[in-house]
Parts: C-alpha cells; structure tokens; sequence
C-alpha cells in the first residue's frame, strides 16, 4: 500500500489528519505507532481545531522533523518544499481555506462526529493521501 493510501485509510478510521499522515510513515520514523498517535493529536482540525496550517501539512512536517538530522534551516527548506507541493496542488494549505470557511478559528474544540456526510462534505480524506503521497516521493529522492 502506498503512504497516501495508508494515510487515507488511518484518517477513514477517525485518526485526523496529521495523526493519518504521520502514522503512515511510525516505521521510517522507528517510532511506535501509539507514541506517533499522542505526539501527532494537537496537530489535527488546523491546529487545535483553529483552523490554521492543515494537519497533512503538519504531519509531513513532523515526519521531516523526526527523520532528518540537521540544522533547523534546513529542515525549514525540506518543509518548505513539501508544504509548497501542497499548496500548489491546491492553492494554500490553510485548513479554514481548505474547507471553505469564511472565520478564524473555532469556538468549540469539539470535533465532529465522523458521519458519512462528514465525508461527503470534507476534502480531508483526500488532502491526507496527497499529503502522504507527496512526502512518500520526497523521502525517496533525499533519503536522511
């Protein structure tokens, strides 16, 4: 199974996006899948459920993190460029954006409940497997 579909499959699951994304690559990273789950949480809804940077970006950012042992702009230049991957493929990775919503962040951190019209409305299950497939490429042309 590809990493995008991987990831998809985690998100379909009720994992959310960055949880998908980075749970995809818990083996690249040498990490248990339960620990990559907790760190990867606060990540999902845009952060929080603010609604800012998208959690597939967010997870892609995490996995670059764990697995390259650099300097920090350097790392900054391998997010930079998966993010800009991202951004190209759909015009921002803002989350809010993303969705379609006119307002900055959210009053209520609840998130939704994962229903077959939460699906229908959401792009996120496939923002997760482009994310997954955009870092899945990136690592194989720069192995860390």
């Amino acid at each position: 199974m590809m990493k995008g579909e991987l990831a998809k499959s985690y998100f379909m699951q009720g994992y959310n996006c960055s949880q998908s994304v980075a749970m995809a690559f818990s083996e690249e990273m040498k990490m248990d899948i339960e620990q990559v789950k907790r760190l990867t949480i606060g990540f999902g809804g845009g952060m929080g459920r603010m609604r800012e940077v998208c959690g597939a970006v967010s997870g892609m950012t995490f996995v670059i993190s764990a697995l390259y042992d650099e300097e920090k702009g350097d790392i900054y230049k391998r997010v930079q460029h998966v993010a800009g991957k991202f951004s190209e493929e759909n015009g921002t990775f803002v989350c809010r954006e993303l969705l379609g919503l006119d307002i900055k962040g959210a009053d209520d951190p609840t998130p939704e409940k994962r229903t077959k019209q939460y699906y229908k409305k959401r792009p996120c299950a496939e923002l997760v497997e482009l994310a997954g497939n955009i870092l899945e490429e990136y690592l194989s042309n720069n192995p860390s």
